[in-house]
């Protein structure tokens, strides 16, 4: 009995490999227009993890990757005992949550307004306009961000002085720089934002739209009964996404403007990271800080991801 078991199990493995081996005859095409994005995540996303060794030895580039002494955890402790953790900690969650909290409602309201228009053409008007900051470079927008809150010339002084304030030096005030951070970037990011929002709000039923209409409601009732529910598995998504790169504030614009003044507010872990890094040639400890990020970011999206799975019964997996 337990013979014919196995043999059986054994003749169903190998209709399945039969199968998919027929399969990908069938659709090789689909598989070759696949190719070039598997070598390209493999060269570039997976080949680079064999250096992130460096992180529990001492690196010298005399000795190479295997023949440099290993240390173990001594960089980590370095980072989690070193006065300058908790500081970092608290300007990198603080501008993540600041963004995320300011941020994220702002594109789901934004595709809200776009999906009520009834003219198309306004629509496109300001679709594109708002869409537009997404292509602009950070260099780009760092400059403007200066130029904008100059004292003496900038167009935000300017307005103050002819209300009758006095002109304020935004960028070396410690208080503003997660504010002026973060107001940019919705101003870049929102319209972009609204893409997969407006994909969502598609695929929202006509039938029960007209329904909705039917019944007396009006445009609040209808996109919060009918419109929210639809998208609120995107939303939660997104969130859940959001949510797993609380530590990975990117850093270039933080670079850009970021000054002696404002230094206590603005230097998060990734400023740190480069100026040791690139600049001192700390390899090995840098590398064990940008794994510690990435350790704790794994282990906020799984914690995310499982109350949303449990409020929401919508998850990653």
């Amino acid at each position: 009995m337990q013979n014919n078991q196995t043999i059986h199990g054994k003749n169903l493995q190998n209709k399945g490999r039969m199968g998919f081996a027929k399969y990908m005859q069938r659709n090789y095409q689909l598989y070759l227009l696949l190719l070039p994005s598997i070598v390209f995540i493999f060269i570039f996303a997976y080949t680079p993890m064999y250096g992130a060794q460096i992180a529990f030895r001492d690196f010298s580039i005399r000795k190479g990757f295997w023949a440099s002494d290993w240390v173990g955890l001594k960089h980590f402790i370095r980072f989690v005992s070193g006065s300058n953790f908790w500081p970092l900690l608290r300007n990198t969650l603080g501008i993540s949550l600041y963004s995320l909290a300011a941020g994220f409602p702002i594109p789901i309201i934004l595709a809200f307004m776009f999906n009520e228009l009834r003219s198309q053409k306004f629509k496109k008007t300001a679709q594109m306009l708002t869409y537009a900051p997404h292509f602009i470079s950070v260099v780009a927008i760092g400059g403007l961000i200066v130029l904008f809150l100059q004292r003496e010339s900038g167009l935000i002084n300017l307005i103050r002085m002819a209300l009758g304030a006095e002109g304020k030096d935004f960028l070396s005030d410690p208080k503003w720089f997660k504010t002026i951070y973060v107001v940019s970037g919705i101003w870049q990011g929102m319209g972009w934002g609204t893409i997969i929002y407006l994909a969502a709000l598609s695929g929202v039923d006509p039938q029960i739209v007209e329904a909705a209409r039917i019944d007396g409601a009006n445009r609040l009732q209808k996109i919060r009964y009918v419109d929210f529910p639809c998208i609120l598995p995107t939303i939660i998504i997104l969130l859940v996404l959001n949510a797993g790169s609380l530590l990975s504030v990117g850093f270039e614009k933080i670079l850009l403007l970021q000054n002696a003044m404002n230094m206590e507010s603005s230097d998060v872990i990734s400023t740190y990271v480069y100026r040791l890094g690139i600049q001192d040639a700390q390899y090995s400890f840098t590398t064990a800080i940008g794994l510690f990020n990435s350790f704790i970011n794994v282990i906020i999206l799984i914690s995310v991801n499982k109350i949303a799975a449990k409020l929401t019964s919508t998850s990653l997996w």
